[in-house]
């Protein structure tokens, strides 16, 4: 195990941004043509659940270094200034750095930070980029993939043991994303995202863990006669995505739990009025399927997401 500064710069009041990496490579390397994974989190600075996965993947490869096949680099904190301000982007600039890729060597700060990951895990096999949601939504385990990219990346989003897989269209704001650069460079990449933002979700870190290590066994990364137990999950390919925006202000109380599966006309919550004691609207599921994203934060203004039901498309009658 080695870490290294990948980026460093000087920061006023003497201080000094870095973002490390640690490395884990087999106990006897010689002589073999080693396959690398990455993995990254801390993209955003609120976003704290794939910091949790990485630590239980590094805890797993020190306790079991002897079986490791392959390379594996760790990226916990790749915006530490926004972790340590408890900021989505990057502080001083205002840059979301998952819109800034691929960055330069001599750009802005954000833009060289950028560009030094790109260029650090270039040649990687596989990229696994984790992310949570925001403080407001909750979302399950799940893996999003660029629909020109996914013919090479969905059989292994399919490893992961998450519970849903969203194919996204092409869309040009995705081209300055971590995942479009990398898969551009000729690493397979995937985006993970789950939780909430600014919180650790454990029973997700250890899903995810699971889902690592089965990838990383199927691609004989690791020797491993353990057998993971793996979520099938479902896949946008096979339905549709159906939105629940709130209809009106004020704060929004589930009826659900998030993960459910939920039949057509189900209610999923009501937005109230606590001042005056009324309920502004009653908000029902638009169709059947798995809730994989819900409300976490109440208070809601008029067109606030509210939940996200994937499911097979109705027919009208």
């Amino acid at each position: 195990m080695k870490t290294t500064e990948i980026f460093t710069s000087q920061l006023p009041v003497g201080e000094k941004l870095s973002i490390k990496r640690t490395r884990f490579e087999p106990l006897n390397k010689k002589g073999k043509n080693l396959k690398r994974i990455s993995i990254v989190s801390g993209i955003h600075g609120d976003e704290l659940e794939g910091q949790l996965v990485i630590y239980l993947l590094a805890k797993w490869l020190n306790e079991n270094i002897e079986k490791l096949n392959a390379i594996v680099d760790i990226y916990p904190a790749i915006n530490p200034l926004g972790i340590d301000t408890i900021t989505r982007s990057f502080p001083g600039y205002d840059i979301d750095l998952n819109r800034a890729f691929p960055g330069s060597e001599n750009e802005f700060l954000p833009g060289q930070v950028v560009h030094a990951l790109a260029q650090d895990i270039k040649g990687s096999d596989i990229a696994i980029d984790i992310h949570s949601s925001n403080i407001f939504l909750r979302e399950i385990p799940q893996i999003r993939i660029n629909k020109q990219f996914s013919k090479e990346t969905l059989p292994l989003a399919k490893q992961l043991n998450c519970d849903f897989i969203w194919i996204h269209d092409a869309v040009t704001v995705l081209e300055a994303t971590f995942s479009h650069t990398l898969n551009l460079l000729g690493t397979k990449t995937l985006v993970v995202e789950m939780g909430v933002g600014m919180r650790l979700t454990k029973e997700y870190g250890d899903q995810l863990l699971i889902g690592i290590l089965n990838l990383m066994k199927k691609q004989k990364m690791i020797d491993c006669t353990e057998k993971f137990e793996i979520r099938k999950p479902f896949s946008s390919e096979k339905g549709e995505v159906f939105y629940i925006n709130a209809p009106k202000s004020g704060l929004f109380v589930p009826s659900l739990d998030h993960c459910e599966i939920i039949e057509k006309n189900q209610k999923i919550g009501e937005i109230v009025n606590p001042l005056t004691g009324e309920v502004l609207s009653e908000l029902f599921a638009p169709n059947g399927g798995i809730l994989f994203t819900l409300r976490e934060y109440p208070v809601v203004y008029e067109g606030s997401l509210l939940a996200r039901i994937f499911g097979e498309k109705c027919e009208e009658n």
